[in-house]
């Protein structure tokens, strides 16, 4: 199906552009998301006429996308779950999640603005970009960590992944003498 892009679309084209798509992504997305007209002469004379108003409108979301853009850049967020002593989540962070972090500081971001193509199922620091508009990204810090003080002491450049991170133990020192008692006699009712 041929339409006429309202705005741009990422890997598709710039607004005006006459593209050629799948008949099912036209349908069901771009036009009941208002971001393209089928191509035929009465919406191409639509589009001519309302192209001004159309590209102010694009010039003012771009605006407002770049300002919660500069406010977002170089910000770490930090995000405390449970995990396992190997850094393993027992859970996940999500698109949803992201959402929710992102909320509670005060920025209104949509999960479809959010690129996390797989959840984060780790601790450690993760980088996740935002597609706020067409043609403003950027990329803020999420610091994963089973408590505030791991995620300062991870942002600081330590691995919380072993026992020596976590507890303070170093694993490689640890004998079966700091266990057990080489010396102790055995009781006499233990002897089986």
């Amino acid at each position: 199906m041929q339409v006429i892009l309202l705005e741009r679309i990422a890997k598709l084209g710039q607004m005006g552009e006459t593209v050629k798509v799948r008949d099912g992504f036209a349908r069901n997305y771009l036009l009941p998301q208002g971001k393209a007209l089928r191509a035929n002469e009465a919406n191409k004379k639509r589009f001519e006429a309302e192209r001004a108003t159309l590209e102010a409108r694009n010039l003012e979301r771009k605006s407002e996308a770049q300002t919660v853009a500069d406010a977002l850049s170089g910000k770490s967020f930090i995000v405390v779950r449970s995990a396992g002593e190997t850094g393993q989540l027992y859970g996940s962070v999500a698109a949803r999640d992201v959402v929710e972090i992102l909320g509670a500081e005060g920025f209104n971001i949509g999960r479809n603005q959010v690129e996390l193509n797989t959840p984060i199922k780790a601790i450690g620091i993760h980088q996740v970009t935002l597609h706020l508009h067409a043609e403003v990204e950027l990329s803020v810090e999420l610091n994963v960590a089973r408590s505030a003080e791991e995620a300062e002491r991870q942002a600081k450049g330590e691995s919380l992944t072993s026992a020596d991170a976590i507890y303070g133990v170093d694993e490689d020192a640890l004998r079966p003498e700091d266990f057990f008692d080489p010396d102790a006699d055995m009781d006499e009712g233990d002897d089986a």
